[in-house]
């Protein structure tokens, strides 16, 4: 089986001292959670994080890490600097840094590459936009995603990389897909893992669905056989409305 795991992906939000707050809070009410719990927190948060997560069933993630080790890339924090720093996971290939930074497929798998070299956890992304899912393009997208994504890494790296599938259509629109569609494209995904490195890495993957997932809807995403978790956005800027999706089981 599975574990389940739920992440917050705070994007651009939260200064230091709002950060611990937050996680201050959030700590006591998700200690008995089922699933993993990781917060994605902006790098100026990660000092007041890892302190406030100290101890505790909570993991700091990042949003992004650079491919190279060290060098002239300004504004780029690498692999090694986030280990440094307490990250244990680190989300990769969101669809607004390929949006709004320019990141690729390529850039994306340089990226998974570095982060496991270093031991850090990739939420590597994949997703569709809406007119390619409108245009039953989505099997090839998230396929061809996933694959580039995991490029070059062996069966048992890939059984410790998560997977967030977010169709794009659905992140911070209030758009869902539903539950049977978010099942049947992560099934997707799950196959394609599955024809490359085989069904013993593939049923050892654990692959979230991202795109709105909320306390209202949590409970029907997290009944499919196919869904390991969720990558949280706007839901994980409240501690309460975190919690109710970190414990949608209780």
């Amino acid at each position: 089986m599975r574990k389940p795991i739920i992440a917050g992906n705070w994007k651009m939000n939260k200064t230091p001292d709002e950060a611990r707050e937050l996680v201050s809070a959030l700590v006591p009410m998700v200690k008995d959670a089922d699933c993993d719990v990781v917060v994605c927190v902006p790098a100026v948060d990660f000092a007041a994080v890892k302190e406030a997560v100290a101890g505790t069933n909570v993991k700091l993630g990042a949003q992004n890490v650079h491919f190279a080790k060290s060098g002239a890339y300004t504004g780029e924090l690498s692999a090694d600097m986030l280990k440094a720093c307490g990250v244990e996971y680190v989300v990769i290939g969101h669809s607004e840094r390929r949006q709004y930074f320019g990141e690729t497929d390529k850039t994306v798998n340089q990226r998974v590459l570095a982060a496991v070299e270093a031991g850090l956890i990739p939420l590597l992304c994949v997703g569709e936009l809406k007119d390619e899912r409108e245009n039953s393009y989505t099997n090839a997208i998230v396929e061809y995603q996933t694959l580039i994504g995991l490029n070059g890494l062996s069966g048992d790296q890939v059984k410790d990389v998560v997977v967030a599938y977010e169709p794009v259509w659905a992140i911070g629109t209030g758009l869902v897909a539903t539950d049977e569609q978010a099942n049947e494209t992560i099934g997707v995904i799950r196959g394609a893992i599955e024809r490359k490195y085989g069904k013993n890495v593939s049923d050892a993957v654990r692959i979230q669905y991202g795109g709105s997932m909320n306390p209202g809807n949590v409970k029907g995403l997290m009944s499919q056989p196919e869904i390991d978790g969720g990558l949280i956005g706007g839901a994980s800027l409240k501690a309460p409305d975190f919690t109710a999706v970190v414990m949608y089981n209780k």
